[in-house]
């Protein structure tokens, strides 16, 4: 059974800390890493080298590996460069996030050409494309990626409008629909409940990414914060 079927139909946690976050620290991460395995996560994804390098150090799961940098109309950029992908498989990385959209990195490659040149270059590695729009996931479907993610619908310039409170099922619906059956697209980004995650799988998901609302607990007290402070008049 390779990576990819191991995961089917399970919850993959996104282990990360932003910025000040007392939690941003291999350890840190690596500890909610393995409560997810605790938990029963089938997988784990995880930002930066040295992170990554501790949780697939500590834990017995899959790690979908990346980095993060910013794009020129400073919005994120996932594992955006030819280096960041070296800088990851150094580390003995087989599964990355890579981005997946339309804009233009490493001055010429839309991300489906630059997939296409990453399967090119390391036909071994397993490459999550994470897109905004169905267009882009079709795209990288055709250019290699071994599997899609959600993950940017709303974090870009041509999604921004989209509802930031609650997940795109629209999206993973049309992916599903675009991408030959049984193709892996993975439902990422605000499936910030239960229910939620297990909708998604009803609608055909292979796995689910959850990150905030397991391991942003800063931002998990602000919502119960500004939820009674809203009941109070307070906001």
């Amino acid at each position: 059974m390779n990576v990819l079927e191991k995961i089917k139909n399970g919850l993959i946690v996104s282990c990360q800390a932003e910025e000040g976050s007392p939690f941003n620290t291999p350890k840190g991460v690596g500890d909610f890493a393995r409560c997810a395995e605790l938990g029963g996560a089938v997988g784990i994804r995880s930002c930066g080298i040295e992170k990554c390098r501790y949780i697939m150090q500590n834990t017995s799961l899959p790690v979908i590996c990346l980095t993060k940098s910013i794009f020129e109309d400073g919005f994120v950029r996932i594992t955006g460069s030819f280096a960041e992908v070296e800088a990851l498989l150094k580390i003995n990385a087989t599964f990355i996030a890579v981005d997946g959209t339309y804009r233009i990195r490493e001055k010429q490659y839309t991300g489906p050409d630059y997939i296409k040149k990453i399967k090119k270059m390391y036909p071994k590695i397993l490459v999550m494309a994470d897109i905004a729009t169905s267009q882009e996931a079709f795209a990288c479907y055709e250019a290699g990626a071994d599997c899609i993610s959600t993950t940017l619908c709303g974090y870009t310039p041509d999604t921004v409008f989209v509802n930031q409170e609650y997940p795109s099922f629209s999206l993973l619906e049309e992916c599903i629909k675009f991408v030959p059956r049984d193709f892996p697209i993975m439902a990422e980004g605000r499936f910030n409940k239960p229910e939620y995650a297990a909708q998604a799988i009803e609608y055909g998901a292979w796995a689910v990414i959850v990150g905030t609302s397991i391991t942003r607990p800063q931002i998990i007290t602000r919502w119960y914060v500004n939820a009674i402070k809203k009941k109070v008049g307070q906001i």
